[in-house]
């Protein structure tokens, strides 16, 4: 199996982690269980509990490249600990109805479908009761950009938030509030904790207007000032601003973390931070992606 310039070159082509349950032999262990058990062997591996891919692009900017680069680390070694599957493409002409029925959730780590195709695929996936966890840049639309805003579904009744209109610099660490502490998302988190280093989004609409959405964690007021500059409007003083939620019409997790902070200054582009590092962000992620997998 490929995945990276291969699996560009092949429309089918993806990557399946560790944590995959090899169909190939369980046939043959589960005739054997009962003798292994007798003896004191180990019986086979249950099934897992619900498959995953990953799509990614992961080539537009270093500390979006760096994040997933980590994310394809951590999440084979969580499929491995929780019983689900973690595959990986960077070919979006595998967001076709045929691919995505293999899956039980989508994950966009860095952009999102560009075209009319992928597009309608997508939407007719989540239609139909699939699951979705966006992390970071799959928000991002800003027109005029390379990523305008020219997809009305997804940025406006999916997502809700609308446009891109801010963010803080350099990535920093914040203190998050857990917004809504009684969703399966947030379980078992303190009432606030610090995140790992990011570059914090700012949106064109206030989801706290939106009743479709129920934001789960949002800057604590005691992160401010949050951002270091050197301009002044990348640092935020005051203000509401979410980094996480879901919409109650669609089984989604968008979480705004997804930004590694980079040695630019100093020309060796080496990952300073690491999006994975804060122990209860962690625990949110993971907690998104099972609840969205056996929702």
């Amino acid at each position: 199996m490929q995945t990276g310039e291969k699996a560009r070159e092949n429309p089918l082509a993806f990557k399946r982690s560790a944590g995959s349950w090899w169909a190939g032999g369980w046939r043959k262990w589960l005739a054997l269980g009962l003798g292994l058990a007798s003896l004191g062997g180990r019986a086979p591996s249950r099934q897992p509990d619900f498959q995953v891919i990953a799509f990614f692009t992961g080539k537009h900017d270093l500390a979006h490249i760096s994040f997933v680069r980590e994310a394809n680390q951590w999440f084979p070694r969580m499929a491995a600990q929780h019983h689900f599957t973690y595959d990986t493409t960077s070919n979006w002409q595998n967001m076709n109805a045929e691919f995505l029925k293999r899956y039980q959730v989508v994950v966009f780590l860095d952009t999102r479908p560009e075209t009319a195709a992928q597009r309608a695929a997508f939407q007719q996936y989540m239609e139909r009761g699939g699951a979705w966890l966006g992390f970071h840049f799959a928000a991002f639309a800003l027109s005029p950009s390379t990523y305008a805003q020219n997809w009305d579904w997804y940025h406006e009744r999916f997502l809700g938030s609308g446009q891109y209109v801010g963010n803080t610099w350099r990535p920093t660490a914040a203190v998050l509030q857990v917004a809504d502490q009684h969703h399966p998302t947030t379980r078992h988190l303190p009432a606030t904790f610090t995140s790992a280093p990011n570059e914090w989004y700012k949106w064109e609409h206030d989801l706290r207007q939106n009743p479709d959405i129920d934001v789960l964690l949002a800057i604590d007021p005691s992160s401010f000032p949050l951002g270091t500059g050197p301009k002044p409007h990348e640092i935020w003083h005051a203000g509401y601003y979410p980094v996480a939620w879901t919409n109650r019409r669609y089984r989604m997790v968008y979480a705004n973390m997804g930004h590694n902070d980079m040695d630019y200054e100093h020309g060796t582009n080496q990952s300073l931070s690491a999006t994975f590092s804060s122990p209860a962000q962690s625990r949110f992620i993971l907690n998104s992606l099972r609840w969205l997998g056996r929702h």
